[in-house]
């Protein structure tokens, strides 16, 4: 046998193919030197062209139109895995991409690999997560302009909603490790006996992140500032009628994002806190009560959180703040926002009883007297105390 060596660039690939010619046409004995010859030329001539002259992949609409002729199919046999014959003609003229709903009929009925008929990434990745992609409340995040630059019908949404959602849930670093299954492992959920809509809850989670990452902070949080004395300061502001937008800005100044979303339907939330990609803490409230007081506690027992547990890691805090709840972490959250306010001793031997001492209070205090009316119509479990007094609404604000 001819001394054989490792092809290494195009003139010994073009010798390889002349020997190659000549052993073929030759014709040589099984077993025989020549044969042997053959065999070892044949393979390291495709080594080489497998290396260095790769074939293309068939794009998706070339491997369904081969699989057509293959079978002896027309445009109506594909309306089964397409869903109809405007959307087939479309799809096989490059107007209408495939979604992962018809990817997975096709691989099915016709036997097309998925890896061919899948070559974005995102769309791989969404191919691959066992998410129910159906679950998210799609017509409602399409309202609220979650997914930008969609103009669709919500059937053409649910068609897409693999392609959809999980573009949505890659802008933001941690979107798929919110899954609501990897969540519950990971973050305290203060929560009523109402059944919550998990992908709602997702929805809305990616959403105060995306708005946080939107937004560039004056500086940089340093951990460990939020005291009492910083909560004291910060209630302080709620007794301008622009408190809650100087609390906005005052927390913004010192690296804290503080994000308005409105909760998604069936998620009962009051707000919400966590660490961004970057270590900024983030509080998110939805207004979901439009009252003074419900912001103001609802903030602090947020910011309590970040005092007191929000200790570097990625848990995420979740607050539903009309439940009842025997959490520890809860308790000392809900103590810091009271005495942020008021101060343990002065509610008990000074509790205002009537709209007097109410006013009285809240200029010692330099607070809002709306603060001072909603705990008092908390802790009596009397919301029509006071009248129409002190319900100053909040969500004008924003």
């Amino acid at each position: 046998m001819t001394h054989i060596k490792i092809i290494k660039n195009d003139g010994e690939h073009k010798q390889a193919l002349t020997r190659l010619e000549f052993l073929m046409d030759l014709n040589p004995a099984e077993n025989s030197s020549e044969d042997d010859e053959l065999g070892v030329l044949a393979l390291l001539i495709e080594r080489y062209e497998q290396e260095y002259f790769p074939m293309d992949a068939p794009t998706p609409i070339e491997a369904i139109k081969f699989r057509m002729d293959q079978q002896g199919l027309n445009q109506k046999d594909l309306v089964p895995y397409v869903g109809s014959a405007s959307k087939v003609s479309e799809v096989l003229n490059g107007k209408r991409p495939l979604s992962i709903n018809m990817i997975r009929k096709l691989s099915s009925g016709l036997g097309i690999p998925t890896d061919i008929l899948i070559q974005d990434p995102l769309q791989k990745t969404a191919h691959n997560c066992e998410i129910d992609w159906q679950a998210f409340p799609l017509s409602e995040m399409c309202k609220r302009g979650y997914f930008e630059g969609f103009s669709g019908t919500i059937n053409e949404l649910k068609e897409y909603a693999a392609e959809k959602v999980s573009h949505f849930l890659s802008m933001v670093p941690s979107g798929f490790s919110l899954q609501p299954t990897l969540l519950r492992s990971s973050a305290h959920l203060r929560s009523s006996d109402k059944e919550t809509d998990e992908y709602a809850l997702w929805a809305w989670q990616i959403r105060v992140l995306q708005k946080a990452q939107e937004e560039q902070l004056p500086s940089q949080y340093q951990q460990g500032s939020v005291t009492h004395e910083f909560m004291q300061k910060l209630a302080q502001l709620s007794w301008s009628k622009q408190g809650p937008l100087l609390a906005k800005e005052y927390l913004n100044r010192n690296g804290i994002h503080l994000i308005i979303e409105p909760h998604l339907p069936k998620t009962y939330l009051d707000g919400a806190v966590c660490l961004n990609a970057i270590g900024s803490p983030v509080i998110a409230m939805t207004l979901r009560y439009d009252r003074l007081d419900n912001f103001w506690f609802t903030l602090m027992h947020e910011l309590a959180h970040i005092q007191l547990h929000l200790d570097g890691s990625d848990t995420w805090f979740i607050d539903d703040l009309d439940a009842e709840s025997s959490d520890i972490k809860e308790k000392e959250a809900d103590a810091a926002a009271q005495i942020a306010f008021i101060p343990s001793g002065v509610w008990l031997s000074r509790q205002p009883y009537d709209s007097a001492t109410i006013e009285s209070l809240s200029r010692e205090l330099n607070i809002s007297p709306s603060v001072i009316a909603g705990r008092l119509r908390h802790e009596l479990g009397d919301h029509s105390l006071f009248g129409r007094s002190f319900r100053n609404k909040v969500r004008s604000c924003f």
